[in-house]
């Protein structure tokens, strides 16, 4: 099994509440990691249709008769059990009682807030980060770092080996088909694929709904609907741009990108790393890979993500504002090349001081430096960074 950086986190929060809810996209490891973590707990799991016909039959006893201490996985298949959950965790009054996790965030996350608000530590499990990739792997060098770009981060494609266009093609399979047809009323399959493929040739870019409607033959309303529920299952996320006491005119509409670079690269069309590094699509992927990265490191620590980005009108641009709680708070530039240039800095060097930033540059070489005030990280040491 690989070492998961947020397993001690979970500890912490099953000691501080009664209930503790971890969410994620599929596959991203969730059952296995809360199993090892709290190995002495009991298990159900209610994709088992046996445990779910109980469970929807009688929610009260079902609760009752589980141990204090339960591994409730997938839980949103039976939103009726999450009242008795709290009836149960109120009579009881102890820490670290049940252990709920879920694919289908949207409605875990639904049932949670109705039901269990103030009893229930959430964390937010995202595919493999690059430190956890190189404890299993060893990844090195720059061919590596494209490689693992291509091949994406989630655990089976490191545990098992399994060919990365045959994972992303079943994973795409069993999401458009289990979640999307089934949750979203999505009568055209091929039509929200095709709307996937779209988001993929944005990935980095400023997100234009009718454009991205009129690309996949949907309607405004359903692709804004549709962003909105990709974005609360940990497929996309939408970085809003920062807004600032500024004179200039600032950028109102957010920039998209992949959570796993794997599953874009495969949307995009690129199966191996071969050609990659030259290709048109290398620099929009590095900036997402680094995007992605960022969010799961906050995530593994248990924090909110605060990232958005800067435009003014001007086209002044900064890719990433770093302000989450427990880090240094930049304003940082994203450049894919290998070599570094002092012009990767100008537009941080000028911005970042009236934004009350730091500011720094990851680039894709090595070695990490100072350019005249400018922090400047190579992008593996970025990675592998602890602070």
């Amino acid at each position: 099994m690989i070492e998961r950086v947020m397993g001690p986190h979970l500890l912490e929060l099953a000691a501080w509440y009664p209930i503790v809810s971890l969410t994620g996209p599929r596959q991203s490891g969730k059952s296995t990691l809360v199993r090892h973590v709290f190995a002495d707990y009991d298990y159900v799991n209610l994709e088992d249709p046996a445990t779910r016909s109980r469970a929807l039959a009688d929610p009260t006893g079902f609760v009752e008769d589980l141990r204090e201490r339960t591994i409730i996985d997938e839980a949103q298949y039976a939103p009726e059990l999450f009242s008795a959950i709290q009836a149960r965790s109120d009579a009881h009054a102890a820490n670290g009682q049940f252990i709920l996790t879920g694919s289908q965030n949207f409605l875990l996350l639904g049932n949670i807030r109705q039901s269990l608000a103030g009893r229930v530590g959430i964390a937010k499990l995202l595919p493999l980060s690059y430190p956890e990739i190189v404890s299993a792997d060893e990844i090195s060098g720059e061919a590596s770092l494209a490689k693992l770009m291509v091949r994406g981060s989630y655990p089976a494609l490191h545990v098992s080996h399994v060919p990365s266009h045959v994972f992303y093609q079943n994973y795409l399979d069993t999401y458009l088909t289990r979640d999307v047809a089934g949750y979203l009323d999505v009568r055209r399959i091929s039509t929200f694929r095709t709307f996937l493929e779209a988001c993929a040739a944005r990935a980095g870019g400023l997100l234009n709904c009718a454009d991205l409607a009129r690309d996949c033959g949907a309607s405004v309303p359903t692709v804004k609907g549709w962003l909105s529920i990709l974005e609360s299952s940990y497929l996309l996320r939408l970085l809003r741009p920062k807004s600032a006491n500024l004179s200039k005119r600032l950028a109102k509409r957010p920039k998209l990108y992949f959570i796993d670079t794997g599953l874009l690269c495969h949307l995009l069309g690129v199966r191996s790393e071969e050609g990659f590094t030259s290709s048109e699509w290398y620099g929009p992927v590095f900036e997402n890979y680094v995007i992605s990265e960022q969010l799961k490191r906050a995530c593994n620590r248990l924090e909110e993500p605060r990232l958005s980005y800067y435009r003014d009108d001007s086209k002044h641009e900064i890719d990433l504002i770093e302000e989450t709680p427990g880090e240094q708070a930049r304003a940082t530039e994203i450049k894919s090349g290998r070599t570094y240039r002092p012009s990767f800095a100008s537009t941080t060097r000028a911005i970042a001081p009236e934004l009350g930033l730091a500011p720094a540059v990851i680039y894709g070489g090595d070695g990490t430096f100072d350019d005249h005030g400018v922090q400047v990280f190579g992008v593996r040491e970025w990675l592998a960074r602890e602070s």
